[in-house]
């Protein structure tokens, strides 16, 4: 795959879990396709990707399901 930013044939689609949001409106969507590039080091996502992402989270209480997750601060580890 071609790298939208500097043109190199070596990006790669990942599938990665991103979180949108704050507070109540939090939502954590998995399986999103980012493209990374190991030549410039950027990564982004498509525009139909944001425009699903955007669906996504406009019906998110139809379509998500409520998990318990851990959360953690970094540089708060306990020594």
């Amino acid at each position: 795959m071609t790298c939208d930013v500097c043109g190199k044939k070596h990006a790669r689609t990942r599938k990665v879990a991103r979180t949108y949001g704050k507070g109540k409106q939090l939502i954590v969507i998995e399986n999103v396709p980012v493209v990374t590039c190991p030549d410039c080091g950027e990564s982004y996502v498509s525009a139909d990707t944001l425009h699903a992402i955007k669906r996504i989270r406009m019906q998110r209480k139809r379509i998500a399901h409520h998990r318990s997750v851990a959360v953690a601060q970094f540089g708060k580890a306990v020594a």
